[in-house]
């Protein structure tokens, strides 16, 4: 049997929107999981440094102060390491090497990394190191890596930010050229008595479905590749990657993302269909 050559646009429509909404919903909920990750990585490095700091001591007689320092110190630490040359000199190995080795070696500090107990305790000690020594907390020193991450996760809320605009002029475009397409049938309602509240939640009928299909689909295709950066990230197994994770709060907007969609897809229609139907009017 040959198909009939008048097809039926609003069914195209509906193809389209659902496969766009499925769509931006799928890169909307990556978006802002991935952001919502790095955030929760940020936060669990900066909570593991905090309480970590660096002291260099250039020279013995500096070197000697700190130590009594740090012992004067004992009820606010939680342990200490003194970093030796060697070490120092593997940390400098990429930039220094034979002859410069042994030059090297005459001029390193004495460096002691502390644990302390808490972020008071940190403080107090950092103002009983004076002269000859530098007190450097690993929070500082890192604040570089925590500032790309701010950035990153700036960027990625941006993103979802423009894939829901998307929804909205997607949603818009739909349901204004939907009625437009049956006119007709608007004019008969209108004339028959219906009121413009019956014919928008006819619109919002046809719209909630695509969408509850569109978003369902976009967010558990979604699912897995969060999954799959996060598994990469934790392979990682040290520096901030390791610590990205989506906690509880997390999956709990991501579950609440898709529904918000379609409401805001649902409001969007109401504007539109009234709009229409009073420019008609």
């Amino acid at each position: 049997m040959k198909r009939p050559i008048v097809f039926s646009l609003f069914r195209d429509q509906s193809v389209f929107m659902t496969a766009v909404m499925g769509l931006m919903t799928f890169l909307a909920v990556v978006a802002l999981g991935i952001a919502m990750a790095i955030g929760g990585g940020v936060v669990r490095w900066n909570r593991q440094w905090n309480n970590f700091a660096t002291i260099q001591a250039a020279g013995d007689d500096a070197a000697r102060a700190v130590q009594k320092k740090l012992d004067e110190n004992k009820d606010k630490i939680e342990s200490v390491r003194v970093v030796s040359n060697d070490e120092m000199v593997d940390m400098m190995r990429p930039w220094i090497s034979g002859a410069g080795r042994g030059a090297l070696e005459k001029y390193l500090p004495k460096m002691f990394e502390v644990e302390f107990k808490d972020q008071e305790a940190v403080a107090a000690v950092r103002e009983t190191i004076r002269d000859g020594a530098r007190f450097i907390t690993h929070s500082d020193a890192l604040r570089p890596s925590v500032n790309a991450g701010w950035k990153m996760i700036a960027i990625l809320g941006f993103l979802a930010a423009l894939m829901i605009g998307a929804i909205g002029m997607c949603v818009s475009f739909v349901a204004r050229n939907t009625a437009l397409l049956h006119r007709r049938e608007l004019e008969i309602l209108n004339q028959v008595g219906a009121s413009d509240s019956f014919v928008v939640r006819q619109m919002q009928m046809v719209i909630t479905k695509i969408c509850v299909v569109a978003c369902g689909g976009g967010f558990l295709a979604a699912l897995p590749v969060l999954g799959a950066v996060i598994g990469v990230a934790h392979s990682a197994r040290v520096g901030l990657m390791a610590m990205l994770g989506i906690g509880a709060v997390g999956w709990g907007v991501l579950i609440m993302m898709p529904i918000l969609i379609v409401i805001f897809a649902i409001v969007i229609t109401k504007k539109t269909t009234l709009k229409i139907l009073n420019c008609e009017q």
